[in-house]
């Protein structure tokens, strides 16, 4: 593959991650399709990292691990 698709494919992961949150953090609907981003998250990393696209691997590694991000900041600004 080329840089270029490399690119477009990490990119295509993380943006797919983002809206994959959109249900649950903007709608408050219980949708279990984030557990995706365990999935999809490394791919795009994977993909970042073959094409050297580090900002793209970095976006798609915080994306892979943001179940732990988001539930931190629910709790920090929600209380228990």
């Amino acid at each position: 593959m080329s840089k270029k698709s490399l690119k477009l494919a990490s990119l295509i992961c993380f943006i797919t991650c983002v809206l994959l949150w959109v249900p649950n953090v903007l709608m408050e609907v219980s949708s279990p399709l984030w557990i995706l981003t365990f999935v999809i998250g490394p791919i795009g990393l994977a993909f970042g990292l073959v094409g050297k696209q580090y900002v793209l691997a970095v976006f798609n590694l915080i994306m892979t691990f943001s179940f732990f991000w988001i539930m931190a900041l629910g709790y920090y600004f929600l209380g228990p």
